[in-house]
């Protein structure tokens, strides 16, 4: 039987091709999210380049609202490195405090269906690239997983790693290579299988 995946993340979700100045993006056989399909998963991809961790409470109701009308078994979150991107000192804490709080409103609304199951991914750590040239940036996004598998854990939900599964990332340091999304494909294929019978 095949079940519902909604993956709600940033252009890494989307399949952003950083060869492409205008937002382009991989094909649906590089994508990880369409390579999904081959481990049974119906998918749809709910990934926007430049998304960050809604903060605000209007862009918290909205996409709360959001992801409460779209149907679906499970619900990835991956984000975060747009968070640590574009502040002056990056901190993991507080992009974890952030996505607590995200979740937490996800999960107490009156729209959501217990049944429905989460799982939060740490992206992979960003590296030295044209869009990463600091060892600050660098560090927070390391420690993200950590404070993410803590935050999982005080809310009930499942975590992964994306850091142990090989992901490559373009001469950017941020953005999957093709490589890489194929690396994150067989990684969270597998995750979602061991969390989740299909």
């Amino acid at each position: 039987m095949c079940r519902r995946l909604l993956c709600y993340g940033d252009s890494n979700t989307y399949g952003y091709d950083p060869r492409s100045y205008l937002g382009g993006r991989y094909p649906e056989s590089i994508r990880w999210s369409a390579l999904l399909r081959e481990y049974g998963w119906e998918v749809c991809n709910e990934g926007e380049n430049g998304r960050s961790i809604p903060r605000r409470s209007r862009e918290i109701d909205m996409a709360v609202q959001t992801l409460c009308r779209m149907e679906a078994d499970v619900l990835t979150i991956m984000l975060g490195s747009n968070d640590l991107l574009q502040v002056l000192h990056p901190s993991a804490d507080e992009c974890a405090g952030r996505m607590e709080r995200f979740l937490s409103t996800l999960l107490q609304a009156d729209g959501w269906s217990s049944s429905r199951k989460i799982l939060l991914i740490a992206p992979p750590p960003m590296a030295l690239g044209a869009w990463v040239s600091d060892a600050e940036t660098i560090t927070a996004s390391r420690r993200l997983a950590g404070c993410y598998e803590n935050s999982a854990r005080r809310l009930d939900i499942d975590f992964a790693d994306a850091g142990g599964w090989g992901v490559g990332l373009t001469f950017d340091g941020v953005h999957f290579s093709e490589a890489g999304h194929l690396a994150f494909a067989k990684g969270i294929g597998q995750t979602l299988s061991a969390l989740f019978s299909i």
